[in-house]
């Protein structure tokens, strides 16, 4: 897990750069700080201690809150997120709408079942909503992008070439031993080396021995990807696997009525599974945050959705089924697409976005697609009425 090797990188950072004195003369107490520095990043260190009412070694119980600022395990809301939450969207050139500072400042700590807990004033709750919806938005625009992930998938391609590259990079790490790329991580001093420079000396090197290697890298370069079909969305309440029955399932899908004359195969198509939330699956993270209020600011409390908005998510998970083509062939292209809407139509999943464009002779022949739609317009074109309560009079 990446939480291990940072904390092996933290203790190398503090050794090779002689920290020890330094944090001694700002008060630490190195055995104890040192723990709950560790913790702060991956959690209780000894894994038994977690069956304890107290899993933490760092900081006594009564501090209890600490261990909610940097990776907060109780609802998510820490730092961390706040921080990347600011790199990725100055970097990305969106607009962040989270209000980190403002929820400072109606921040305080409150007694709640023996322990102390960071608590935000009532009134932040609709802001905390904004956090996690901007979590999500992020996911669904960046880290979860169809490109993103499909080069994330393609990434046996990125591995074969730093495979074949692997023998002839010497990276020194520690007592001037010399590891290869596959095994840096072994060594702290040289997987502190092993950045993306070394993706770029293989792309813009000249030597024979790497040319292999540099020809994979410059097929990722030149976008030469996977092509993407579409996305779906199961319409009931289920989970879908990831397996090698998903492709299997896919070529045998080949469209009933005006079927393309393109036979495709299982190992023509790759099937990615989006699990997309507010950071806790199913559940509504708010539901486990503890709040205070003007009328007595040492009290925690609840609050559920329904006391903050009528407008807030119903549900906070989804799946995204992404559907890509290994072929570039524009006729290949094609005739998958047909196969992905009767695939659609044959598993219960919502009608890709294009689907009236590139099949419209199958998607009538779904009866939900088009009562969904004619229902929409039906609504739509009712003339609304306003019910008067007694209180409106």
């Amino acid at each position: 897990q990446h939480e291990t090797a940072s904390v092996e990188m933290f203790e190398h950072l503090i050794t090779s750069n002689q920290l020890e004195e330094v944090m001694k003369s700002y008060g630490l107490v190195l055995e104890e700080d040192m723990i709950f520095i560790k913790e702060q990043i991956a959690g209780p260190v000894d894994e038994t201690a977690c069956e304890e009412s107290w899993p933490y070694r760092g900081r006594q119980k009564e501090k209890s809150f600490l261990y909610e600022i940097v990776a907060n395990k109780k609802n998510g809301i820490d730092v961390d997120k706040w921080d990347y939450f600011a790199r990725d969207c100055h970097h990305l050139g969106i607009q962040n709408n989270f209000d980190y500072k403002r929820l400072l400042k109606f921040t305080r700590v409150c007694e709640a079942d023996s322990q102390k807990h960071i608590c935000a004033r009532d009134k932040e709750a609709g802001n905390l909503y904004d956090m996690f919806h901007t979590r999500h938005w992020l996911h669904r625009r960046a880290y979860q992008h169809k490109t993103g992930n499909i080069i994330e998938i393609m990434q046996v391609l990125i591995t074969e070439a730093f495979q074949k590259a692997d023998k002839f990079f010497k990276i020194e790490g520690s007592g001037g031993k010399f590891y290869q790329i596959s095994t840096a991580m072994e060594d702290m001093e040289a997987y502190t080396k092993l950045t993306d420079n070394i993706y770029l000396e293989i792309l813009h090197s000249s030597s024979p021995e790497l040319k292999e290697a540099r020809e994979i890298l410059r097929k990722i370069e030149r976008r030469e990807l996977y092509k993407f079909l579409g996305e779906t969305r199961p319409e009931a309440v289920r989970t879908i696997m990831k397996t090698n029955n998903l492709a299997e399932s896919f070529a045998n899908s080949k469209p009933i009525k005006d079927p393309p004359a393109v036979e495709l195969k299982a190992e023509d198509f790759v099937i990615d599974i989006i699990n997309m939330d507010y950071g806790m699956k199913e559940q509504n993270p708010i539901d486990n945050v503890l709040f205070y209020c003007k009328a007595d600011p040492s009290k925690a409390i609840r609050i559920i959705k329904e006391q903050v908005s009528k407008l807030l998510p119903t549900t906070f998970a989804e799946q995204v089924i992404r559907v890509y083509c290994k072929s570039q062939d524009p006729d290949i292209v094609s005739a998958a697409k047909q196969y992905l809407i009767q695939w659609c139509m044959k598993n219960d999943f919502t009608k890709p976005q294009d689907g009236d464009v590139v099949a419209p002779h199958l998607t009538p022949m779904k009866k939900s697609w088009n009562e969904t739609r004619n229902e929409h317009h039906r609504r739509a074109s009712e003339p609304t009425c306003k019910h008067r309560l007694p209180f409106d009079e």
